[in-house]
C-alpha cells in the first residue's frame, strides 16, 4: 500500500494509466514487463459489472501471452460458431470458426465482466504495476517538460498527485482526454442505443453450441443473445434513437420486453425466462476522437472510439491496441528519436481494427448485406474470410484481404443490379441515423 503524501508531494511514475478495463490492464502489465515504471488508477473497485462479453478467438493467444489463459478458462462460457438469425430468411445461418482462414483459433469465450476484468487487473497488480482502484483522476496537465501532471482523488476523499512521462487513456466510455482536448466526434455514420439485461433460465442450443452467440434481426435493430456460465443469458437490444423515443412513458424493462416480443425467434429462447439484473440503457453509442495519440499520450480502446459490437469486436480492439501501444511507449521512453515512427506505427494500426470492422457495421442491416451474410459463398475464399475477419484475425499475416475485396466487390454489383432496393436501403439508413438529443430516452424510469 502506498503512503499518503501531502498534495504539494507529487510522486514519479513512467506510465500512468486511466482506467483499469481490458485496455488498462492489458497495457500496464506490458509495460511493466519492460522495465518501466507503472501506476493504473481506476475510478471504481472490481468486481463491477460491464457489457461487452463476448470475445473472439483472436483474444485467446493473447491471455497466452498475459498469462491469463487458465484463469479465463475457468470462467468462460466455450463460444465455438456465431448465429445469425433473419426474420426474411427461412433458416439461420451459422458461422463456425474452425472454417475460417486460420483454423488454428476455433473457439472463443463469452464472459461475465466483473470477472474477466478483475482477472486482468489482479494480473497487473502481480505483474508489477501498482494499481489504485477507488481513484478517479481529475485533470491532466502537460507540463513545458514533456511529462504530465495528474490529479486524482481517492474514494476516501483524498488526494495525491503524480507526475508520468506518459499518460495512457484507457478510461473507455468516459474519453478523458478526447473530453479534455474536445476531439470526440459522434460517429456520422452510424448512430445507435443499446437496452441490455441478464436473464436466467433462457433456451439455449444444444450440445457444443449451447454457447454460441446468436444475433437475431428485427425491424428497427438487432438483438445480441450471449449465453454464459452458471445459467446466465446477456440479451440487449441495439436499436436507433428514432426507436428509443417510440417508448414513450413505458419503463426501460418494459420496452425491452416489449420489443423482445415483436422478435418471435427470440421471445421463443426467453419463455420461461426471468430477469436477474436491472435493464440498462446507453445511448450515443458510436463515436470517435479526432486522433488516437499525442507525443507522451495514447487513447485505447473505447476511449478513441466505440463502433455498434454487433460482431463482438470491442474487447479485442481494446488489448490488441493495448499490445500496440505497449510497443510503442516502449520505443518512446527508451529511444525518443524513434518516438515520432513508432507512434505513426500506432496509429495506422490502431485505425485499422476499427476500419475493417465499420465497413460491414455501417451495411449489417441492409437487406442486400443481410442476404450475403445468411447465404455467404465459397467462391473465392469469401467465406473464409469472412469467418476470420469475425474471429478478428485481421493483424496478421493470414491472407484474406483479396477475399475480402472480392466479397465486397460482390456486394457493390448486388446494389447495381438492384437499384430500388439500394436506394430505400439508402434512404431508410439516412433515416436511421439521423441525430435525436433527448436524455430521458435512456431513463430507466
Amino acid at each position: 500500500m502506498l503512503q499518503h503524501h501531502q498534495m504539494g508531494e507529487r510522486r514519479r511514475c513512467d506510465v500512468l494509466v486511466i482506467g483499469g478495463g481490458p485496455a488498462g490492464s492489458t497495457v500496464a502489465p506490458l509495460l511493466a514487463q519492460k522495465g518501466h515504471r507503472v501506476v493504473l488508477m481506476e475510478r471504481a473497485r472490481h468486481p463491477r459489472f460491464h457489457i461487452g462479453e463476448s470475445l473472439l478467438p483472436a483474444n485467446l493467444p493473447l491471455f497466452e501471452q498475459l498469462g491469463v489463459a487458465d484463469d479465463m478458462r475457468a470462467i468462460g462460457m466455450p463460444k465455438w460458431a456465431a448465429e445469425f438469425v433473419s426474420p426474411h430468411h427461412d433458416a439461420a445461418q451459422v458461422f463456425r470458426f474452425a472454417e475460417a482462414w486460420d483454423p488454428s483459433m476455433p473457439h472463443a469465450y463469452q464472459v461475465k465482466r466483473a470477472e474477466f476484468d478483475e482477472i486482468l487487473i489482479r494480473n497487473a497488480a502481480r505483474k508489477g504495476v501498482e494499481v489504485r482502484e477507488g481513484c478517479q483522476v481529475l485533470a491532466v496537465d502537460f507540463l513545458p517538460d514533456d511529462t504530465v501532471a495528474v490529479r486524482a482523488r481517492r474514494d476516501d476523499g483524498g488526494e495525491e498527485q503524480w507526475q508520468a512521462r506518459f499518460v495512457v487513456d484507457a478510461s473507455g466510455r468516459d474519453t478523458f482526454l478526447a473530453h479534455r482536448f474536445r476531439i470526440k466526434r459522434r460517429n456520422p455514420r452510424h448512430n445507435s442505443a443499446a437496452v441490455y439485461a441478464h436473464f436466467a433460465h433462457a433456451r439455449r442450443r444444444t450440445g457444443r453450441a449451447e454457447g454460441d452467440i446468436t444475433i437475431f434481426w428485427f425491424e428497427h435493430g438487432w438483438f445480441w443473445f450471449i449465453p454464459m456460465i452458471h445459467d446466465t443469458t446477456s440479451v440487449g437490444m441495439v436499436t436507433w434513437p428514432y426507436h428509443m423515443r417510440s417508448r414513450g412513458k413505458r419503463s426501460l424493462r418494459q420496452f425491452l420486453m416489449d420489443n423482445i416480443a415483436a422478435c418471435p425467434a427470440l421471445a421463443a429462447r426467453l419463455e420461461g425466462a426471468g430477469l436477474t439484473t436491472e435493464v440498462e440503457a446507453t445511448g450515443n453509442f458510436s463515436y470517435v476522437a479526432e486522433r488516437t495519440h499525442g507525443a507522451n499520450y495514447l487513447l485505447l480502446g473505447d476511449a478513441y472510439t466505440f463502433i455498434d459490437p454487433v460482431f463482438s469486436s470491442g474487447v479485442w480492439l481494446a488489448m490488441n491496441g493495448a499490445v500496440l501501444g505497449a510497443e510503442a511507449i516502449d520505443v518512446c521512453l527508451k529511444d525518443p528519436a524513434a518516438a515520432p515512427a513508432a507512434l505513426e506505427r500506432f496509429d495506422t494500426r490502431m485505425k485499422h481494427g476499427p476500419r475493417q470492422f465499420s465497413w460491414f457495421i455501417y451495411r449489417v442491416t441492409n437487406p442486400i448485406m443481410r442476404d450475403f451474410f445468411m447465404g455467404p459463398k465459397r467462391i473465392l475464399g469469401m467465406k473464409a474470410a469472412l469467418l476470420s475477419l469475425l474471429a478478428g484475425d485481421i493483424f496478421g499475416t493470414t491472407p484474406i484481404w483479396p477475399s475480402v475485396w472480392a466479397f465486397k466487390a460482390f456486394y457493390y454489383a448486388a446494389n447495381l443490379v438492384q437499384p430500388r432496393r439500394a436506394f430505400l436501403a439508402w434512404r431508410q439508413r439516412r433515416f436511421n441515423i439521423r441525430k435525436i438529443d433527448d436524455s430521458t430516452l435512456y431513463d430507466p424510469s
